[in-house]
């Protein structure tokens, strides 16, 4: 996949959580030569179980719209920890408690972190001029 494309698709993925109110959004663009098995990880929070999956049928709503499905979705019934395998990127929606007890950015210290308005002023740097009337 293009790496545009593939920053598009996270924006995309950032901006459905941002929608639904989740806290705390984390882009962490993770080391080549990490072993990770993925290129970012999305972390966020929600503050009840019913934000937890909002904010998780958001995500695969604006991406199915966009012609991508996860390959693999985990937790979305206990709400805990849900899980959205992108394949190239992974969305991890978080109760507070279980973010805090997993602690995924102190796992990755060595991933680059990306703030939401990076993403933004990025897409937004790339978008054509409009014409005046």
């Amino acid at each position: 996949m293009k790496k545009n494309d593939l920053k598009r698709q996270v924006s995309e993925a950032v901006s459905a959580c941002a929608e639904k109110k989740a806290e705390e959004i984390t882009i962490l663009e993770l080391e080549k030569n990490s072993g990770a098995f993925t290129d970012y990880f999305i972390v966020c929070s929600g503050t009840n179980p019913r934000q937890i999956q909002a904010i998780s049928d958001e995500v695969e709503k604006r991406l199915k719209d966009a012609g991508m499905r996860p390959a693999h979705v985990e937790g979305y019934k206990q709400a805990e920890w849900v899980l959205l395998d992108y394949v190239d990127f992974v969305v991890h929606v978080f109760s507070e408690k279980a973010r805090k007890f997993y602690g995924l950015e102190r796992l990755w210290k060595s991933a680059k972190r990306l703030e939401t308005s990076d993403l933004a002023a990025r897409r937004a740097r790339r978008a054509p001029a409009r014409k005046r009337a």
